[in-house]
């Protein structure tokens, strides 16, 4: 587990568990899990884990609502007990069976989750991972599994779950001579991916030329793609080999596909159908050897729907699909990337930077990042242009993340002074209970939207009903 400066400073578990074995087995699967740096302190009774709190620091506390129990108290109160001195500690309550009920009560109690016995550690890394993306923990965030113990693939950066997922694929199917679909949100990395399938295939001493459909006239797709021959059209001053010639024996990549011309589509078609290519002005066929990669960050299947793009053409090129998860869904993998960008534009730039302050590094964790790597990337090269020093602070994230301001600003209308400034709690209540009302009273997608926990919501309900009581009273 890494903190923000990439150092593999040591981060705090504190394990609630009465019984020695089940201890063992815990510290061993996190050790395995997450790497040996990690910090594992063991409390055998919620007393005891209180004395530990109260005294130090933790980032994550699992406790096993059994290990809790006292003489007369509920599970709800012993779990209370522990929340309300975790500090900023990612709660999560442990039990066997997986009942319902319990799991509330510990969400109510002010646990960020709850999971049943026997555990899945991966599960619950990822699990861990998520809270800490939502609660703004980035030193909850970076399990090292060492199964994979490389945060580099073929110019990937990331080693969560869901790329190593990418990474297998990719190693399985670069060898074939299929086409490949892949798609993803824009800055996800689609280029890249198709970069280390050639690398990783039998073609990879062979060209890979690239070609953006959505950054191309129209007119002059064709052209591009399957060459011109001289007089074809005013301007065409000699014969020129298109991208699927250049490509010959490797690998002719398509970006933004759904951006394509219908018409130049149906001849696309012909082109993967025959393996031969005819250059815009001329008859002759001229048989091509290429694999073919492409991508889109829009739905296949609603273009189709829409008639923007051929379901013959679809299903012939969707033969190994990949897809490429946003940067939201892959928390862990948001500062190994930063201390990435930040590194190469620092050495760029000839600055001093090495690290992020803790401050900022919880700042970028907590991003949902629209725009992914290449927004989380532009970000850290502003800062780096931006500033001086040898540790990025959060006053420079702030300054420098002009998205933020951007989507902040129109949602600030300025304050209608005549109108009273209402307590903290009824603006809470009112923030809340729109929420409420826009998931028609779930509580769990209401708490996501918010980007509150669930228990969060409980506590609030309980407090204002309480109130209520006593102005009745």
């Amino acid at each position: 587990m890494r903190s923000a400066d990439g150092s593999g400073a040591g981060v705090n578990f504190l394990v609630i568990e009465s019984d020695a074995a089940s201890f063992r087995v815990m510290k061993n699967c996190l050790e395995k899990e997450y790497g040996a740096d990690i910090t594992i302190q063991h409390a055998t009774s919620g007393k005891l884990a209180n004395s530990l709190l109260r005294a130090e620091v933790f980032d994550v506390i699992l406790a096993d609502v059994e290990s809790l129990s006292g003489a007369s108290d509920s599970a709800e109160e012993n779990i209370s007990r522990v929340s309300r001195v975790a500090g900023s500690a990612l709660v999560i309550a442990l039990s066997e069976g997986g009942s319902v009920s319990l799991a509330v009560a510990a969400m109510r109690a002010g646990a960020h989750d709850y999971v049943s016995k026997p555990i899945n550690f991966s599960a619950l890394a990822a699990r861990i991972a998520e809270l800490g993306h939502r609660h703004g923990n980035a030193r909850a965030l970076h399990a090292e599994s060492e199964n994979f113990l490389s945060p580099d693939f073929e110019g990937f950066v990331g080693a969560s779950q869901q790329m190593r997922i990418i990474y297998e694929q990719i190693e399985r199917i670069a060898p074939s001579p299929a086409p490949v679909f892949i798609t993803g949100e824009s800055g996800t990395g689609k280029e890249v991916c198709a970069e280390a399938l050639h690398r990783r295939s039998t073609r990879a001493d062979k060209p890979f030329v690239a070609i953006n459909c959505g950054a191309i006239p129209r007119e002059l797709m064709e052209s591009e793609i399957f060459g011109v021959v001289r007089g074809a059209y005013t301007g065409a001053a000699e014969d020129r080999a298109g991208a699927a010639e250049r490509a010959q024996g490797g690998v002719l990549f398509l970006d933004e596909i759904g951006e394509m011309d219908l018409g130049l589509q149906a001849k696309l078609l012909r082109f993967l159908q025959t393996g031969s290519v005819s250059r815009v002005g001329e008859s002759v066929a001229r048989g091509v050897d290429v694999r073919v990669i492409c991508a889109t960050n829009s739905n296949p299947m609603q273009m189709i729907a829409e008639k923007k793009f051929r379901e013959d053409l679809f299903y012939r090129l969707h033969v190994l699909p990949i897809h490429l998860p946003p940067l939201r869904q892959r928390p862990t993998d948001i500062l190994p990337l930063a201390l990435t960008f930040l590194k190469r534009y620092s050495d760029e730039e000839k600055k001093q930077f090495e690290s992020f302050a803790q401050s900022a590094a919880d700042m970028i964790v907590a991003r949902e990042w629209p725009g992914n790597v290449r927004q989380l990337q532009n970000l850290i090269r502003r800062v780096v242009v931006l500033f001086d020093g040898v540790e990025v602070t959060a006053d420079m994230i702030s300054a420098a993340d002009i998205e933020a301001r951007e989507v902040r600003l129109p949602l600030e209308p300025s304050p209608d002074l005549a109108q009273p400034v209402r307590p903290m709690w009824h603006q809470e209540q009112r923030i809340i209970e729109e929420a409420l009302a826009r998931f028609n009273g779930n509580i769990a997608k209401a708490a996501a939207a918010l980007e509150i926990s669930p228990s969060t919501i409980y506590r609030k309900q309980a407090a204002w009903e309480q109130m209520l009581k006593q102005q009745v009273a």
